[in-house]
């Protein structure tokens, strides 16, 4: 697709490049880490989350969807660790993703693994979200444990992103959830729990405001003008039709959901509370009304859920009102891992 910024990184023959970074990758699994794994790892819930969904290899499991993994879960993995200090499980996660779900074309990443399947990996196209905190994680990595390969897939990764991922439409620059079926004649659909604002920022210091700067800025002001229903509540996915013309996705629920609770997640983490003040002005209302905050709303009908925030859900909550979050971490993968990602 094409996209009107230049990139500022060249992009590479992906075959060679993949035998290359597969070969540092291996040195860098393999040399100076008796630093990294010297270091006692004592984050209770970082072991806990590690151990129950993260297989020997370095695959995320899913264990609540079948036991696959995706790009996404791949990325937390590797969030997770770095802010753990836990560099083992880092360069086991690492290795897993490049070398199972790298794609062969671009530096991207097929967003689902599934071993149940004759062909595990079906699926070339990507989430973008995943590639984006892998890209983040890798480069803080990198720098962390003076790893140049890590840096450089991080810088290639992030390249590719902007080359395939970002598209000029309606005078505003989107961000698409992955490269494939959602730049359609007329609208771009777009989720913007995908937004990950540290990520973006950090990728704006590397490449400068003049690569990144446009994207972000239209990331904010999308995230604004996607306030529906009496609540003022963003939908899990999105529906872009002009620069300011906004609506729930048609061919989709119209929910503030499971994709949609990492909006507030991200705003927080990336110093953007002000985005998500409805968000946290709903939460309160339910509070105030003695009653528990439902798992998702839909932002035409006002129909609410018959069930309370997961425990992750609740963590994310604590984060953006302050409210308590849960002591113990869940069983379930989803919910664990958005309990993990409200502690950054």
């Amino acid at each position: 697709m094409a996209v009107e910024n230049k990139v500022l990184f060249p992009i590479v023959d992906r075959r060679t490049f993949s035998l290359g970074m597969l070969m540092a990758f291996t040195a860098a699994c393999n040399t100076g880490g008796n630093q990294g794994r010297a270091q006692q790892v004592t984050d209770s819930f970082w072991t806990a989350w590690r151990d129950r969904f993260v297989a020997p290899e370095g695959r995320v499991v899913d264990t609540g969807n079948g036991g696959i993994s995706h790009s996404e879960g791949q990325s937390y993995g590797l969030i997770l660790a770095l802010r753990a200090g836990d560099r083992d499980a880092f360069e086991r996660i690492a290795k897993w993703t490049q070398d199972t779900l790298g794609r062969e074309d671009m530096a991207l990443h097929s967003w689902r693994y599934d071993a149940r399947q004759e062909i595990p990996v079906s699926d070339p196209n990507n989430a973008t979200d995943g590639d984006l905190v892998i890209a983040w994680a890798l480069a803080l990595a990198g720098q962390r444990w003076s790893q140049p390969a890590w840096l450089e897939r991080a810088a290639q990764i992030r390249a590719a992103i902007h080359t395939h991922c970002v598209v000029s439409r309606f005078e505003r620059k989107l961000l698409l959830p992955g490269v494939v079926g959602f730049d359609n004649p007329g609208q771009v659909l777009v989720n913007p729990s995908y937004f990950v604002w540290p990520a973006l920022d950090h990728f704006a210091k590397l490449d400068g405001a003049s690569t990144w700067g446009g994207l972000i800025r239209d990331c904010e002001a999308i995230t604004r003008l996607a306030r529906f229903g009496p609540h003022r509540l963003p939908s899990d996915w999105v529906a872009v039709t002009g620069k300011n013309e906004v609506a729930p996705a048609p061919d989709k629920p119209p929910r503030f959901g499971y994709d949609a609770i990492r909006i507030p997640l991200y705003a927080v983490v990336g110093g953007r509370t002000a985005l998500v003040q409805p968000v946290a002005d709903w939460w309160r209302s339910c509070l105030a009304q003695h009653r528990p905050i439902p798992a998702f709303v839909d932002v035409v009908t006002g129909e609410e859920a018959n069930y309370a925030l997961s425990s992750g859900g609740t963590a994310i909550a604590g984060r953006l009102i302050g409210t308590t979050p849960p002591a113990v971490l869940d069983t379930d993968y989803f919910s664990a891992s958005l309990q993990m990602l409200a502690r950054l």
